[in-house]
Protein backbone atom coordinates (compact mmCIF):
# COMPACT_ATOMS: atom_id res chain seq x y z
CA UNK A 1 0.00 0.00 0.00
CA UNK A 2 2.68 2.20 0.87
CA UNK A 3 4.43 2.08 -2.76
CA UNK A 4 1.21 2.64 -4.59
CA UNK A 5 1.26 5.18 -2.70
CA UNK A 6 4.52 6.45 -3.11
CA UNK A 7 4.10 6.17 -7.27
CA UNK A 8 0.65 8.16 -6.94
CA UNK A 9 2.91 10.73 -5.53
CA UNK A 10 6.00 10.79 -7.09
CA UNK A 11 2.91 10.79 -10.82
CA UNK A 12 1.03 13.68 -8.89
CA UNK A 13 4.02 15.81 -8.91
CA UNK A 14 5.07 14.66 -11.86
CA UNK A 15 2.11 15.89 -13.72
CA UNK A 16 1.54 20.14 -12.53
CA UNK A 17 -1.70 21.11 -11.06
CA UNK A 18 -4.16 23.02 -13.88
CA UNK A 19 -4.50 26.34 -11.85
CA UNK A 20 -5.02 29.07 -14.77
CA UNK A 21 -7.86 29.33 -17.57
CA UNK A 22 -7.67 31.65 -20.68
CA UNK A 23 -10.82 33.20 -22.04
CA UNK A 24 -11.12 34.51 -25.49
CA UNK A 25 -12.89 37.51 -25.94
CA UNK A 26 -11.53 39.59 -28.42
CA UNK A 27 -14.28 38.60 -31.55
CA UNK A 28 -16.45 41.23 -33.18
CA UNK A 29 -19.30 40.10 -32.71
CA UNK A 30 -20.59 40.39 -35.98
CA UNK A 31 -23.12 37.91 -36.09
CA UNK A 32 -25.12 40.20 -33.55
CA UNK A 33 -25.45 43.31 -34.96
CA UNK A 34 -26.20 46.03 -34.89
CA UNK A 35 -26.26 45.03 -30.69
CA UNK A 36 -22.59 44.14 -30.86
CA UNK A 37 -21.55 47.71 -31.98
CA UNK A 38 -21.33 49.33 -28.69
CA UNK A 39 -21.76 46.42 -26.47
CA UNK A 40 -19.57 43.43 -26.49
CA UNK A 41 -20.78 40.13 -27.45
CA UNK A 42 -19.84 37.96 -24.62
CA UNK A 43 -22.05 40.34 -22.47
CA UNK A 44 -24.79 39.44 -24.39
CA UNK A 45 -27.09 38.14 -21.47
CA UNK A 46 -29.14 34.70 -20.75
CA UNK A 47 -32.09 35.97 -19.07
CA UNK A 48 -30.28 38.54 -16.98
CA UNK A 49 -26.68 36.99 -16.98
CA UNK A 50 -24.19 37.76 -19.68
CA UNK A 51 -23.09 35.20 -21.26
CA UNK A 52 -19.23 35.44 -20.14
CA UNK A 53 -20.48 35.37 -16.61
CA UNK A 54 -21.56 31.56 -16.81
CA UNK A 55 -18.43 30.61 -18.67
CA UNK A 56 -15.88 32.48 -15.57
CA UNK A 57 -18.35 30.99 -13.15
CA UNK A 58 -17.92 27.22 -14.78
CA UNK A 59 -14.02 27.78 -14.18
CA UNK A 60 -14.18 28.67 -10.60
CA UNK A 61 -16.28 25.83 -10.04
CA UNK A 62 -13.75 23.28 -11.67
CA UNK A 63 -11.10 24.67 -9.17
CA UNK A 64 -9.36 27.00 -11.53
CA UNK A 65 -7.48 29.90 -9.23
CA UNK A 66 -6.01 32.78 -11.94
CA UNK A 67 -8.28 33.79 -15.04
CA UNK A 68 -7.13 35.83 -18.60
CA UNK A 69 -9.27 37.08 -20.66
CA UNK A 70 -8.04 37.81 -23.78
CA UNK A 71 -10.37 41.16 -24.92
CA UNK A 72 -9.83 43.74 -27.53
CA UNK A 73 -11.32 46.95 -28.87
CA UNK A 74 -14.60 47.71 -27.02
CA UNK A 75 -14.45 45.06 -24.65
CA UNK A 76 -14.07 47.29 -21.64
CA UNK A 77 -17.44 46.23 -20.10
CA UNK A 78 -16.48 42.76 -19.58
CA UNK A 79 -13.94 44.61 -17.35
CA UNK A 80 -16.10 46.65 -15.55
CA UNK A 81 -18.59 43.87 -15.71
CA UNK A 82 -15.78 41.76 -12.95
CA UNK A 83 -15.46 45.14 -11.22
CA UNK A 84 -16.70 46.44 -7.72
CA UNK A 85 -19.17 49.09 -8.67
CA UNK A 86 -18.34 50.92 -5.42
CA UNK A 87 -21.14 53.38 -6.56
CA UNK A 88 -23.85 50.86 -7.08
CA UNK A 89 -23.19 48.37 -3.89
CA UNK A 90 -23.55 51.43 -1.39
CA UNK A 91 -26.60 52.49 -3.14
CA UNK A 92 -28.22 48.85 -2.78
CA UNK A 93 -26.81 48.82 0.78
CA UNK A 94 -28.83 51.97 2.00
CA UNK A 95 -31.75 50.76 0.46
CA UNK A 96 -32.14 47.47 1.83
CA UNK A 97 -31.50 45.73 -1.01
CA UNK A 98 -29.73 42.87 0.35
CA UNK A 99 -30.84 40.33 -1.84
CA UNK A 100 -29.61 42.21 -5.16
CA UNK A 101 -25.81 43.14 -3.16
CA UNK A 102 -25.41 39.72 -2.76
CA UNK A 103 -26.18 38.72 -6.47
CA UNK A 104 -24.20 42.01 -7.33
CA UNK A 105 -20.96 41.29 -4.88
CA UNK A 106 -20.71 37.56 -6.58
CA UNK A 107 -19.42 39.32 -9.81
CA UNK A 108 -16.65 40.82 -7.96
CA UNK A 109 -13.80 38.70 -9.63
CA UNK A 110 -10.13 40.18 -8.42
CA UNK A 111 -8.48 36.57 -9.89
CA UNK A 112 -9.14 38.01 -13.66
CA UNK A 113 -6.38 39.58 -15.60
CA UNK A 114 -6.62 41.20 -19.10
CA UNK A 115 -4.99 41.30 -22.38
CA UNK A 116 -5.70 42.79 -25.71
CA UNK A 117 -5.41 41.48 -29.29
CA UNK A 118 -3.99 43.91 -31.31
CA UNK A 119 -5.27 42.56 -34.24
CA UNK A 120 -7.93 40.01 -35.12
CA UNK A 121 -5.43 36.69 -36.03
CA UNK A 122 -8.10 34.27 -35.09
CA UNK A 123 -8.49 31.68 -31.89
CA UNK A 124 -5.05 30.43 -32.41
CA UNK A 125 -3.04 34.23 -31.79
CA UNK A 126 -5.58 35.20 -29.09
CA UNK A 127 -4.60 31.96 -27.07
CA UNK A 128 -0.65 33.05 -27.94
CA UNK A 129 -1.46 36.38 -26.31
CA UNK A 130 -1.62 34.78 -22.82
CA UNK A 131 2.02 32.83 -23.40
CA UNK A 132 3.34 35.18 -20.30
CA UNK A 133 0.63 35.03 -18.14
CA UNK A 134 0.23 30.85 -18.58
CA UNK A 135 4.26 30.09 -18.34
CA UNK A 136 5.12 26.71 -18.55
CA UNK A 137 2.26 25.37 -17.15
CA UNK A 138 -1.13 23.40 -18.41
CA UNK A 139 -3.88 25.61 -18.73
CA UNK A 140 -7.96 25.66 -19.68
CA UNK A 141 -9.32 27.42 -22.76
CA UNK A 142 -13.00 28.07 -22.51
CA UNK A 143 -14.77 29.74 -25.41
CA UNK A 144 -17.77 31.91 -24.72
CA UNK A 145 -19.75 31.02 -27.08
CA UNK A 146 -20.08 27.26 -25.65
CA UNK A 147 -22.47 27.39 -22.68
CA UNK A 148 -22.92 23.93 -20.98
CA UNK A 149 -24.61 23.75 -17.55
CA UNK A 150 -23.32 20.34 -16.26
CA UNK A 151 -23.76 18.54 -12.77
CA UNK A 152 -19.46 18.35 -12.75
CA UNK A 153 -18.46 21.16 -15.25
CA UNK A 154 -16.83 20.16 -18.24
CA UNK A 155 -13.70 21.66 -17.60
CA UNK A 156 -13.18 19.71 -14.57
CA UNK A 157 -14.25 16.79 -16.50
CA UNK A 158 -10.93 17.59 -18.58
CA UNK A 159 -8.91 18.25 -15.54
CA UNK A 160 -9.53 15.16 -13.81
CA UNK A 161 -8.80 13.36 -17.74
CA UNK A 162 -5.46 15.22 -17.23
CA UNK A 163 -4.22 13.85 -14.16
CA UNK A 164 -5.16 10.72 -15.49
CA UNK A 165 -3.53 10.67 -19.37
CA UNK A 166 -0.78 13.12 -18.78
CA UNK A 167 -1.68 14.83 -21.61
CA UNK A 168 -3.73 17.48 -23.29
CA UNK A 169 -7.38 17.09 -23.79
CA UNK A 170 -9.72 18.23 -26.21
CA UNK A 171 -13.42 18.38 -25.31
CA UNK A 172 -15.73 17.07 -28.25
CA UNK A 173 -19.20 16.25 -28.46
CA UNK A 174 -21.60 14.18 -31.26
CA UNK A 175 -22.77 16.38 -34.21
CA UNK A 176 -25.24 15.35 -36.86
CA UNK A 177 -23.23 14.62 -39.79
CA UNK A 178 -24.82 17.56 -42.00
CA UNK A 179 -22.67 19.92 -39.46
CA UNK A 180 -19.21 18.95 -39.73
CA UNK A 181 -18.13 20.94 -42.04
CA UNK A 182 -18.24 23.29 -39.50
CA UNK A 183 -16.49 21.82 -36.87
CA UNK A 184 -13.21 20.86 -35.85
CA UNK A 185 -13.71 16.52 -36.06
CA UNK A 186 -11.36 14.11 -34.34
CA UNK A 187 -10.18 10.77 -35.90
CA UNK A 188 -10.19 8.38 -33.54
CA UNK A 189 -7.17 6.35 -32.78
CA UNK A 190 -8.99 4.41 -30.20
CA UNK A 191 -11.06 4.36 -27.14
CA UNK A 192 -8.62 4.73 -24.14
CA UNK A 193 -11.70 4.45 -21.20
CA UNK A 194 -15.49 5.86 -21.11
CA UNK A 195 -15.58 9.05 -22.79
CA UNK A 196 -12.10 9.28 -23.82
CA UNK A 197 -10.12 8.79 -27.32
CA UNK A 198 -6.79 8.85 -28.47
CA UNK A 199 -6.60 10.52 -31.47
CA UNK A 200 -5.05 9.98 -34.68
CA UNK A 201 -5.49 13.40 -36.60
CA UNK A 202 -7.57 16.88 -35.72
CA UNK A 203 -9.69 18.00 -38.91
CA UNK A 204 -10.61 21.31 -39.34
CA UNK A 205 -14.07 21.65 -40.85
CA UNK A 206 -13.75 18.71 -43.23
CA UNK A 207 -16.59 18.22 -46.16
CA UNK A 208 -18.88 15.50 -45.21
CA UNK A 209 -17.25 12.77 -47.21
CA UNK A 210 -14.29 13.58 -45.55
CA UNK A 211 -15.29 13.57 -42.38
CA UNK A 212 -13.55 10.54 -40.09
CA UNK A 213 -16.40 10.91 -37.58
CA UNK A 214 -19.19 13.23 -36.35
CA UNK A 215 -17.35 13.95 -32.94
CA UNK A 216 -16.81 17.23 -33.05
CA UNK A 217 -14.30 20.05 -30.92
CA UNK A 218 -16.58 22.27 -29.01
CA UNK A 219 -15.22 25.14 -26.52
CA UNK A 220 -13.14 24.03 -23.90
CA UNK A 221 -9.38 22.67 -24.06
CA UNK A 222 -7.01 21.68 -21.43
CA UNK A 223 -3.36 22.16 -23.22
CA UNK A 224 0.05 22.22 -22.35
CA UNK A 225 2.42 24.61 -22.71
CA UNK A 226 4.30 23.27 -25.60
CA UNK A 227 1.16 24.68 -27.80
CA UNK A 228 2.55 28.15 -27.58
CA UNK A 229 6.03 27.43 -29.45
CA UNK A 230 3.55 25.57 -32.23
CA UNK A 231 1.41 28.59 -32.78
CA UNK A 232 4.44 31.20 -32.72
CA UNK A 233 5.89 29.23 -36.14
CA UNK A 234 2.37 27.94 -37.32
CA UNK A 235 1.52 30.35 -40.83
CA UNK A 236 -1.80 31.97 -40.93
CA UNK A 237 -4.41 29.94 -43.18
CA UNK A 238 -5.61 31.86 -46.29
CA UNK A 239 -7.86 34.39 -44.24
CA UNK A 240 -4.85 35.35 -42.62
CA UNK A 241 -5.96 33.64 -39.12
CA UNK A 242 -4.32 31.47 -36.96
CA UNK A 243 -6.21 28.47 -36.65
CA UNK A 244 -5.67 26.20 -33.41
CA UNK A 245 -7.23 23.31 -34.23
CA UNK A 246 -4.52 23.45 -36.62
CA UNK A 247 -1.83 23.77 -33.96
CA UNK A 248 -3.51 21.31 -31.76
CA UNK A 249 -2.32 18.52 -34.57
CA UNK A 250 1.04 19.75 -35.10
CA UNK A 251 1.19 19.39 -30.96
CA UNK A 252 -0.81 15.97 -31.51
CA UNK A 253 2.33 14.41 -33.68
CA UNK A 254 4.69 15.86 -30.88
CA UNK A 255 2.71 15.39 -27.33
CA UNK A 256 -0.31 12.65 -27.70
CA UNK A 257 -3.88 14.70 -27.28
CA UNK A 258 -7.12 12.65 -25.86
CA UNK A 259 -10.59 14.09 -26.83
CA UNK A 260 -13.21 13.95 -24.32
CA UNK A 261 -16.67 13.20 -25.41
CA UNK A 262 -19.00 15.07 -23.53
CA UNK A 263 -22.79 13.87 -23.55
CA UNK A 264 -24.31 16.70 -21.06
CA UNK A 265 -26.02 19.86 -22.55
CA UNK A 266 -24.56 22.28 -24.44
CA UNK A 267 -26.06 26.27 -25.36
CA UNK A 268 -24.32 27.97 -28.69
CA UNK A 269 -24.57 31.40 -27.83
CA UNK A 270 -22.61 32.53 -30.72
CA UNK A 271 -25.26 31.75 -32.77
CA UNK A 272 -28.69 34.00 -33.22
CA UNK A 273 -30.86 30.73 -32.49
CA UNK A 274 -28.88 29.51 -29.76
CA UNK A 275 -29.00 32.27 -27.57
CA UNK A 276 -32.31 32.20 -28.25
CA UNK A 277 -33.23 28.85 -26.99
CA UNK A 278 -30.58 29.83 -24.31
CA UNK A 279 -33.07 32.62 -23.30
CA UNK A 280 -35.64 30.48 -23.45
CA UNK A 281 -35.39 27.52 -21.49
CA UNK A 282 -33.00 29.68 -18.98
CA UNK A 283 -36.17 31.83 -18.01
CA UNK A 284 -38.30 28.85 -17.74
CA UNK A 285 -35.92 27.34 -15.05
CA UNK A 286 -35.63 31.14 -12.60
CA UNK A 287 -37.64 31.22 -9.91
CA UNK A 288 -38.96 34.57 -11.04
CA UNK A 289 -39.88 34.17 -14.42
CA UNK A 290 -40.79 30.25 -15.03
CA UNK A 291 -44.54 30.52 -14.34
CA UNK A 292 -44.83 33.34 -16.87
CA UNK A 293 -42.43 32.00 -19.39
CA UNK A 294 -44.30 28.86 -19.25
CA UNK A 295 -47.70 29.67 -19.71
CA UNK A 296 -46.75 31.97 -22.18
CA UNK A 297 -45.18 29.29 -24.35
CA UNK A 298 -48.52 27.06 -23.75
CA UNK A 299 -50.35 30.02 -25.21
CA UNK A 300 -48.07 30.08 -27.96
CA UNK A 301 -48.15 27.16 -28.61
CA UNK A 302 -51.72 27.03 -29.04
CA UNK A 303 -51.76 30.22 -31.65
CA UNK A 304 -48.83 28.36 -33.63
CA UNK A 305 -50.82 25.50 -34.20
CA UNK A 306 -53.89 27.59 -35.80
Amino acid sequence: QNIVQLNRQRRMNRVKKVKKAVIPAAGFGTRFLPATKAMAKEMMPIVDTPSIQYVVEEAIASGIEEIIIVSGKGKSSIEDHFDVNFTLEENLRKNGKNEMLTILQKTNIPSIHYVRQPYPKGLGDAILQAAPFVGDEPFVVLLGDDIMPNDIPLTKLLMDTYEKTEGGVVATMRIPNNLVNRYGIIDIQDQVSEHVYSVDHFIEKPNLEDAPSNLAIIGRYLLTPEIFDVLRSQKPDSGNEVQLTDAIEALNQIHPLTAFEYTGKRYDVGDKYGLLIANIEFGLKKPETAKKMHDYIIALSKELKK
